[in-house]
């Protein structure tokens, strides 16, 4: 299972969500050339989101995610230092492989200013 947890900042509520390198090697592949891939996750709810993911052309990729995110902000309330996480499975089915893709997020809970953990947010 791959995984990728962030605590949000302002830029990942406001813009996009950046995501480490790391993780595109768990992502559809991109067509040659291509600079973004779109892949769906479920989230607790059931519901399925559509996010692209896309790199830069030149240079360092530092890949982030946009279509998609905004949306999924706003319909969890997510805030600044709140949690997100990516999970990706693998099953075999009929003898070819599926890939599945989940996301979770959590609420920061603070007790008196001082974070205290997170509640998960279906």
């Amino acid at each position: 299972m791959a995984r990728f947890s962030k605590v949000l900042r302002k830029t990942d509520i406001k813009k996009r969500l950046s995501v480490p390198t790391g993780f595109l090697s768990s992502l559809p592949s991109f067509n040659a050339g291509g600079h973004a891939v779109d892949f769906q996750a479920v989230d607790g709810s059931g519901r399925v989101w559509t996010f692209r993911c896309s790199i830069r052309r030149n240079g360092h990729p530092k890949p982030v995610i946009s279509k998609g995110w905004l949306a999924y902000v706003h319909s969890k309330s997510l805030k600044v230092g709140d949690k997100v996480q990516f999970l990706k499975e693998k099953n075999d089915a009929a003898g070819a492989k599926m890939h599945a893709y989940e996301i979770r997020a959590e609420k920061e809970i603070k007790i008196f200013g001082a974070v205290f953990g997170y509640a998960p947010i279906i």
